[in-house]
């Protein structure tokens, strides 16, 4: 900004009065932030299994008979006898099964931002006074 004021500068009674000028900035900032995101997780385990049975079973029998038929027609007999036996069963089972694990992870970030600056000049009106009044010289602005 500058003024000037000169008086009677000899130049047959002319005076500057005023004048001004000046420069003008502005600005706009415009910040648009997104943020999303999406975690998934799925797990399964293995599965195991063991059995294991067993049966056993033994008999042992020992035994003595006699038989003996009497009068008149004799009869005489007798037996020994043993017995044995014996069973066994075993079994194993085993079942195994394995599992699976699943994860899955996804973002999304969006910035957007948006910058302007915005210049103006300007100048303002200056006066001019001569021996007969004033007049205005003019304005330019842009």
């Amino acid at each position: 900004m500058s003024e000037w004021d000169s008086g009677d500068t000899g130049h047959g009674g002319l005076d500057y009065e005023h004048a001004e000028a000046g420069h003008e900035q502005e600005g706009l900032d415009q910040l648009h932030q997104v943020h999303a995101d999406q975690n998934d997780y799925d797990s399964q385990f293995g599965v195991y299994e063991q059995d294991h049975a067993s049966a056993e079973s033994t008999s042992f029998d020992q035994g003595h008979q006699v038989e003996f038929t009497g009068a008149d027609g004799s009869h005489y007999a007798e037996q020994d006898f043993t017995s044995y036996d014996h069973a066994e069963a075993e079994q194993d089972h085993v079942f195994a099964a394995e599992g699976e694990e699943h994860a899955s992870s996804s973002e999304y970030d969006q910035l957007d931002a948006l910058q302007a600056r915005m210049e103006s000049a300007f100048a303002e009106t200056t006066q001019l006074h001569t021996d007969g009044g004033s007049a205005a010289l003019g304005v330019a602005s842009n």
